[in-house]
């Protein structure tokens, strides 16, 4: 009977040690998804603020966009605009970039 006890007694400690491993996991398995949703959360407002500095500079018409030429620091943003065939030009904001074409004001009806 005694012999049972002992053995009864290191198979109960066993089982604590894989349920608090187990519970040990699953936390850091938590965390790290949590961790994960504020990354995302972060990465896509930074995106969204990226994009509505894109529109706003894709509505400047051609003057305002030569006056802009080069790169800005807009915040934590860096834009660049460049020109690279008449009355074409490139913007990009981040990682975002779009093309917008502007017709010579000399030469508009």
């Amino acid at each position: 009977m005694r012999g049972e006890r002992g053995v009864i007694l290191v198979e109960v400690l066993a089982a604590v040690a894989i349920i608090g491993l187990a519970g040990l996991a699953l936390t850091e398995l938590t965390t790290a998804g949590l961790r994960a949703t504020t990354d995302a959360r972060v990465r896509e407002r930074e995106i969204a603020d990226a994009d509505r500095l894109l529109i706003a500079y894709t509505l400047l018409n051609r003057p305002q966009l030569d006056q802009r030429l080069g790169d800005r620091t807009i915040g934590p943003y860096v834009v660049n605009i460049q020109r690279p065939e008449r009355g074409l030009y490139r913007i990009a904001v981040g990682d975002l970039t779009t093309v917008v074409y502007r017709s010579d004001s000399a030469n508009a009806p």
